[in-house]
């Protein structure tokens, strides 16, 4: 792969979601944590298309948004990219330190917003913390990308599986709609949780295709082999006749 197509791609990339998430803070804050016209339609559709069997679908699925389930399904991913031990070792470490470091960030960015959840009667499922952006939109954002990256590095010349890819962003998807469903969280929550995760990884992919050596996860690709030359222009052997009309002549004494 072009490793410089790639830093530059992904530093594009991060660059727009944070300008965009930067927005959507600032419209938060502005607005002391009040919700929007969006949040609060979304927030009564959700209250209103409520069952016992749909709330522990989404129950059972928002858990699987954070504590050891992103972090194994990361590891995972990473098994499948390396080669040898080491590469499998380098990317295991590489995908968990963005995922750890993300938490922490997300954070703090948290903390400093300091934006309330939705109203407490709202609740089907427990929450802590302040509302933007949402932890488990951010936590199943980012192992969704990581994973889809290392489908994408193992492929390398091989077609992408486009179904799986697929399949782990809807999960991501539904992590964080889920928690809308369950009121926990506000759409912005939401929102600001995917753009965070995909400026945080595209920082991430910036960084790694600029300094991180080639081979050190993947491996170096094998080279192409030559094209072949034209028999004419192959250099003669010293032992072999150069005269065609003494093939099979026996040497003079």
């Amino acid at each position: 792969m072009n490793r410089k197509a790639v830093a530059e791609l992904a530093g594009s990339v991060a660059l727009g979601a944070w300008a965009a998430f930067a927005v959507l803070a600032l419209v938060v804050t502005g607005r002391h944590g009040a919700p929007s016209a969006p949040d609060r339609s979304l927030l009564a559709w959700s209250v209103g298309h409520r069952t016992p069997m749909t709330v522990a679908v989404a129950r059972g699925l928002t858990a699987t948004g954070t504590g050891v389930i992103p972090y194994a399904l990361v590891v995972l991913a990473a098994l499948l990219v390396g080669g040898t031990r080491r590469q499998r070792l380098t990317a295991a470490l590489l995908g968990a330190l963005c995922l750890g470091t993300g938490q922490a960030v997300r954070y703090g960015v948290m903390e400093l917003v300091g934006r309330p959840r939705p109203p407490y009667q709202y609740w089907q499922t427990h929450a802590s913390g302040w509302a933007f952006p949402s932890g488990h939109t951010t936590t199943s954002a980012l192992t969704a990308g990581l994973v889809i990256v290392a489908l994408c590095l193992r492929a390398r010349r091989r077609r992408v599986p486009v179904v799986l890819c697929v399949l782990v962003a809807s999960w991501a998807a539904g992590v964080g709609l889920s928690r809308v469903y369950l009121g926990v969280h506000w759409l912005t929550d939401v929102i600001g949780g995917w753009l965070f995760a995909v400026g945080w990884l595209g920082l991430w992919l910036c960084a790694a295709a600029w300094w991180l050596p080639t081979g050190l996860i993947t491996g170096s690709a094998e080279p192409d082999p030559p094209p072949p030359t034209d028999p004419a222009d192959a250099p003669l052997e010293r032992h072999a006749s150069q005269d065609p009309g003494r093939r099979g002549r026996s040497r003079p004494a």
